[in-house]
């Protein structure tokens, strides 16, 4: 997992992104299309069109690091790209890179009402 300091937020790149893209690639798509700097320490993630790899971009003050995970089965679910850039919390990122439903998840346990 991807160690989410206290204050950083998470920009999911709505829509398809060119997967054969690097580290100086992502940057200027940060910077043109999401309009961010992608050396503030933020999260930057992408997903590739066929929905089953991403990409994340991150400044960890030292310098970019870039992940990238694919799913074996399922896709990664995504925001349409009418949404524009969308902003998600580190638990929701979680969810994202194990495959499960960030934007609804459900317990698996739900407590019982006395009485």
């Amino acid at each position: 997992m991807i160690p989410v300091p206290v204050g950083v937020r998470v920009w999911l790149a709505s829509g398809p992104t060119d997967m054969r893209k690097g580290f100086n690639g992502l940057a200027l798509l940060v910077q043109e299309v999401l309009k961010r700097d992608p050396h503030s320490g933020h999260l930057f993630v992408f997903r590739g069109r066929r929905g089953d790899l991403i990409k994340v971009l991150w400044h960890d003050g030292q310098g970019l690091c870039l992940f990238a995970k694919r799913l074996e089965r399922g896709r990664f679910i995504w925001p349409s790209p009418a949404h524009g850039a969308v902003t998600i919390s580190s638990a929701q990122l979680g969810y994202l890179l194990e495959g499960i439903d960030w934007r609804a998840p459900q317990r698996t346990w739900r407590p019982q009402t006395a009485g």
